[in-house]
């Protein structure tokens, strides 16, 4: 009999493993946190110097500071901003999807492993997921929905928006 259908000494099923806790809610964010964050979203490469002295802190509380909010998922991580076009990945769209429901998840990891994809959510309204992807030209885009994304079960339909012209919004500035 296979380990997982023995019964334990009490004569019970093995429970299954508890699921893992949720992350710790982030501490709050004061006044200096906030403009580190609208600093770093306008570059992500300045220096732990040049952050603190925009914000009139030393140099440790500005390194701690940033490692809080790292550790706190706060902030989630550093990229670069890439002109899509000039990178090669001349159309762009927003592509809807309708899905079956409770197929989220399933769905979601499908999703992520399409070439092209760079923004996935879970959205209300009159469909259940929104995609943007970026290819090479309206080929490869034909042929990432009609082959890849439309051969996925459980998508029952979709809808594709070309992007004309986009343009990235920064922080606000100070």
């Amino acid at each position: 009999m296979p380990d997982e259908q023995m019964a334990n000494s009490s004569g019970q099923s093995p429970a299954a493993p508890a699921p893992a806790p949720p992350p710790p809610a982030a501490r709050p964010l004061d006044t200096i946190d906030r403009s580190i964050l609208r600093m770093l979203q306008t570059d992500g490469r300045a220096s732990i110097r040049s952050v603190a002295e925009r914000v009139h802190v030393s140099r440790a509380n500005a390194y701690a500071r940033i490692n809080r909010l790292i550790d706190d998922g706060v902030i989630r991580g550093f990229s670069a901003l890439i002109d899509q076009e000039r990178a090669g990945q001349g159309a762009s769209a927003y592509i809807t999807l309708k899905i079956v429901q409770n197929s989220w998840r399933t769905v979601r990891k499908q999703l992520t492993a399409l070439p092209g994809a760079t923004h996935i959510a879970l959205v209300s309204g009159d469909f259940d997921v929104l995609l943007l992807v970026h290819t090479k030209d309206n080929r490869e885009l034909r042929e990432l929905v009609l082959t890849r994304i439309q051969s996925i079960p459980e998508v029952l339909s979709t809808r594709t928006l070309l992007v004309f012209e986009e343009t990235d919004l920064g922080p606000e500035d100070d």
